[in-house]
C-alpha cells in the first residue's frame, strides 16, 4: 500500500519516521530513536581539507535539480553498503513530497556526472536529513557543507540526522535524548498549522532557497551569496566560518 504524504508529514512533526528492512521490502516500519543525532548548525566542523575542497570548487553543487536521481542513487547498493532501507514505498512518497515542496535534495557533480548528494524533508524550521551518498572523494561532505550553509541562511534551527555515525560525528553531529529532541522539534515547527500543501504559516518556515537569491550577508565586511543561482564554494566556506 502506498504511503500517504500527509501521514508521513504528520509522523515527522512528532519525531517519527519510516524505514524498510531492505530495498525490496514490501512494507515499512516507524522509528523513534531513544538517542537522536542532530547537527547543530552553528557547530559544523569545517576541516582544513574540506575547506580547501570547497574553495577550489572541485565539484559543482546544485539543489533540487535532480531529486529523483539522488534518491535512486541513495537507494542503490554499493560495496560498502550492500542494501539500503529505502524501498519503493519510501522512494515514491518522497517523490510526492518533493512535488509538494517539502522534500529537497543537494546534488554534487563532477562535470556532468552525479557523484554524490543527499535528500531530506523540510518542515517549519526543521530539516530531516534522510540519506546521503558519495561516489567520489568527499562528495557527501561537500553536500552536507552546502546543506548546513543553506539552512543557516534560510533561518532553519534544527538539522536532524536521525542516527549517529562516525562520519556525522566528524562533522560536528551530537546525540541527544528523546525529550531534548522533542523540545527542539517543537520549537522548530511552532506555527506550522496542519500538514497539507498550504500547511506552513507565514514566518513559521525556513527558506530553503534563500541562499540562491542572495538574501543574507555573511557579515558587514563579507560578501553575499550571488544574486541569482548558487554561490561559489568560497562563499559557502565563509558562511560556515561565521556564526550567526
Amino acid at each position: 500500500m502506498p504511503l500517504d504524504p500527509n501521514l508521513v508529514l504528520g509522523a515527522y512533526a512528532v519525531g517519527v519516521f519510516p524505514m524498510a528492512d531492505a530495498r525490496d521490502a514490501d512494507s515499512v516500519y516507524w522509528v523513534e530513536p531513544k538517542e537522536r543525532a542532530i547537527l547543530p548548525l552553528d557547530d559544523f566542523h569545517l576541516s582544513h581539507s574540506l575547506k580547501k575542497t570547497l574553495v577550489a570548487d572541485r565539484y559543482r553543487v546544485t539543489a533540487d535539480t535532480a531529486f529523483a536521481r539522488i534518491i535512486a542513487l541513495c537507494a542503490e547498493s554499493a560495496q560498502d553498503r550492500p542494501d539500503t532501507w529505502i524501498n519503493t514505498q519510501i522512494e515514491q512518497v518522497f517523490l510526492k513530497l518533493h512535488a509538494m515542496g517539502f522534500a529537497h535534495s543537494i546534488e554534487v557533480w563532477h562535470e556532468e556526472e552525479l557523484v554524490g548528494g543527499l535528500y531530506g524533508l523540510a518542515l517549519g524550521k526543521a530539516f530531516f536529513g534522510e540519506s546521503m551518498v558519495s561516489r567520489a572523494r568527499d562528495a557527501s561532505k561537500v553536500a552536507i557543507a552546502w546543506l548546513v550553509a543553506r539552512l543557516r541562511v534560510g533561518g532553519f534551527t534544527l538539522l536532524d540526522c536521525q542516527f549517529m555515525t562516525d562520519h556525522l560525528a566528524s562533522l560536528g553531529a551530537v546525540e541527544i535524548g528523546r525529550a531534548d529532541y522533542v523540545g527542539l522539534l517543537t520549537g522548530a515547527i511552532e506555527g506550522v498549522v496542519g500538514v497539507g500543501e498550504a500547511s506552513v504559516a507565514a514566518g513559521a518556515s525556513g527558506d530553503f532557497f534563500s541562499l540562491d537569491r542572495g538574501a543574507a550577508l555573511l557579515s558587514s565586511s563579507a560578501p553575499a551569496a550571488t544574486e541569482s543561482g548558487p554561490p561559489s564554494g568560497k562563499v559557502i566556506a565563509q558562511l560556515l566560518t561565521h556564526t550567526s
